[in-house]
């Protein structure tokens, strides 16, 4: 187990060096000049001489890479925003809450309701309750988040004026304030991740419900929930963790656009405004920072399933 463990932490370094890379090479592969944009269009090819060299766009890309990939390792520093001036960790940390908070708030509710949907209508294969579930996974992977995100809001917002339409309030302000401006994003992202797990779980539990001990299990007379929940669960938890750790890339793309819908101030608001200025330094950062979460999700699911199934060995 230890030497799998000192294996996957290698690999994940591996891995994230090769991020580095090619979010770095960005810079150079990206249409546009960002000395340009940032010079304007009025700005003559001297200043704008003049940026590049400010901003060390006239220095070969090794030595850039290099300085670059130095400052992170040593000094946990992403750079500097070429338009704001301030750093981008900085930047980063101002706008995390908001995106925080709405992931570990859908990943919250999207496990709570897809996992016992996905578990009765797999005990109710081809009943109404499994009819519904699978219509619904299959909106939901057919129907894009922003659509989600605009008929929640005239809905819940404009119509009935039961909920804001957008904004964030921070949680140090009351739990009611912060949850009542998350409720809506919440959702609009959740529906495509609830309907994943929900598919995998429902499909998962048909193949475990097949199996003879659990025939077993029915003959000695063992509960129905007992059943679902004790022998057929734990022995389909596997699956179901993996594609909960694979959604959390739903979870960062996803947030970007619902952040845009209902204008919350968090990362992936920060990152479209970076992507329309070629605010790179700061596109690099964020796109780092998503990478890496991403890679440590993994290696968490992978180091759970000894937890989860006892006959995996590494």
């Amino acid at each position: 187990m230890l030497t799998y463990i000192v294996r996957r932490l290698l690999s994940t370094v591996m891995v994230m060096a090769i991020v580095a890379l090619f979010v770095f090479s960005l810079l150079y592969i990206a249409p546009g000049d960002p000395a340009a944009v940032i010079a304007g269009e009025q700005a003559s090819p001297e200043d704008v001489e003049k940026i590049r060299t400010a901003l060390g766009l006239d220095r070969p890309f090794v030595v850039r890479f290099t300085e670059w990939a130095w400052q992170i390792v040593r000094y946990q520093n992403l750079g500097t925003s070429m338009f704001t001036g301030l750093p981008v960790t900085e930047l980063i940390v101002q706008r995390i809450e908001p995106t925080l908070s709405l992931a570990v708030l859908t990943l919250i509710v999207a496990i709570v309701i897809a996992v016992p949907m996905g578990i009765v209508a797999a005990w109710q294969a081809g009943g109404w309750i499994d009819r519904f579930v699978m219509a619904f996974a299959v909106a939901g992977f057919s129907v894009p988040v922003f659509v989600v995100g605009y008929l929640l809001s005239y809905f819940f917002a404009l119509y009935l004026e039961w909920l804001p339409t957008q904004g964030y309030t921070p949680i140090s302000r009351g739990l009611w304030p912060w949850l009542e401006n998350l409720i809506l994003p919440t959702i609009a992202l959740g529906f495509v991740y609830i309907a994943l797990i929900a598919r995998i779980t429902r499909a998962t539990m048909l193949e475990v419900l097949s199996q003879d001990y659990v025939r077993t299990a029915k003959a000695k007379g063992v509960g129905q929930g007992s059943i679902l929940f004790l022998h057929a669960l734990k022995n389909a938890a596997v699956p179901i963790v993996t594609v909960i750790g694979i959604g959390v890339a739903l979870l960062i793309g996803g947030a970007v656009v619902t952040e845009s819908v209902f204008a919350i101030p968090g990362l992936g608001r920060l990152t479209i405004d970076a992507i329309v200025r070629r605010d790179y330094p700061v596109i690099q950062g964020i796109v780092l920072m998503f990478s890496f979460v991403y890679v440590i999700v993994n290696l968490c699911v992978d180091l759970a399933y000894t937890a989860l199934d006892p006959r995996i060995r590494y």
